[in-house]
């Protein structure tokens, strides 16, 4: 089963296990960022990626050159480990992270989450990757991913026990589009994935077909 399919079954359970109102502040709040058009606008291919400086799980400092060093970028931004559809995409990264590494790639998640939330999941999903912190999602910025919640939807992830402003440091509002990218050794972004739509990711298997094209 492809990572799109596994996907498709989260969502369709929830929808059969959530209130008809949470649903439609949900669907709400996806017109409204689509509406947006901020996909479009977001960094992409040819485009030097922007350098940063973030934390691992572990607190050690990682910036995208020492990564680069290495060879070849595999960069995703998820939302975090109280997402569904960020966990199962983490999963399938996972599972597929002995094939991007025989193209010579690293493999790095970014999420907002504070470092210990971050260790908690890379113990929890047997992680063998690097899962870095962007407090207050200032490298999503960068790459043009970050967006607000609107009030509405914000408060709903607060009663839904999400406890955003806790695992994201205080910036509970500001979250990353889903985004993946295959950046080459000299830092130009090959592939990109960016989506509006938090029920869809990047699939694992066009990931390693771009990583395969830069060979």
């Amino acid at each position: 089963m492809s990572l799109r399919d596994e996907l498709q079954d989260v969502y369709e359970n929830k929808h059969h296990r959530l209130s008809a109102e949470t649903l439609e502040i949900m669907d709400r709040g996806a017109r409204e960022l689509a509406a947006t058009g901020m996909a479009g606008r977001a960094v992409g291919v040819g485009a030097q990626v922007p350098r940063f400086t973030l934390p691992s799980a572990t607190g050690r400092e990682v910036t995208l050159d020492s990564l680069l060093a290495d060879g070849p970028v595999v960069l995703t931004f998820y939302r975090g480990a109280w997402c569904p559809y960020c966990n199962l995409a983490l999963r399938a990264l996972q599972q597929h992270h002995e094939a991007i590494a025989a193209c010579g790639a690293r493999l790095v998640a970014i999420s907002p989450q504070i470092p210990d939330e971050s260790l908690s999941l890379v113990e929890k999903e047997q992680l063998d990757f690097e899962v870095l912190s962007d407090d207050g999602s200032e490298v999503a910025k960068r790459f043009g991913i970050a967006f607000d919640l609107s009030e509405e939807l914000g408060n709903l992830y607060d009663r839904l026990g999400f406890d955003l402003h806790r695992v994201n440091s205080g910036n509970a509002r500001t979250l990353p589009l889903p985004a993946t990218y295959v950046i080459d050794r000299t830092g130009v972004i090959r592939w990109a994935f960016v989506s509006t739509d938090y029920t869809v990711r990047a699939e694992p298997s066009e990931i390693i077909a771009a990583l395969t094209s830069l060979t």
